[in-house]
């Protein structure tokens, strides 16, 4: 039997200040590693952000290390993820106010339930 790699799911919601949710999916259908599976659910929802002209942002994650090396608090040597971390560190100029902040997984439901969808289609 073929051993095929069907992906993983990732997830993201985006919140506007009158409480409209837009929900965001995509599939990752490469070998990746958690990390990068972190990365590429906050690029997709601040590229979103970016598409909609948003000018000032509050990203809101479960993914502490991202939000850490984004604001420069921690670092890697991993290039596969400095590659990540310099694409979201230029989307972020493209704002004039963005704010990451950790929440624990528990609290990010929907972005999970999310990404349990979109690895299922």
């Amino acid at each position: 039997m073929e051993n095929v790699f069907k992906g993983v799911g990732i997830g993201a919601v985006l919140i506007s200040e009158s409480g409209q949710h837009y929900p965001a999916l995509a599939k990752i259908i490469f070998h990746f590693t958690n990390n990068m599976g972190e990365y590429e659910a906050c690029i997709l929802e601040i590229s979103m952000e970016v598409d909609m002209n948003i000018i000032e942002v509050l990203v809101i994650g479960d993914f502490d290390l991202l939000i850490h090396q984004v604001q420069g608090e921690r670092t890697t040597k991993n290039i596969k993820i400095l590659l990540y971390l310099h694409c979201v560190k230029e989307l972020c100029k493209k704002f004039t106010n963005i704010e990451l902040k950790y929440i624990h997984r528990i609290q990010n439901k929907f972005a999970d339930a999310l990404a349990n969808l979109s690895s299922m289609i």
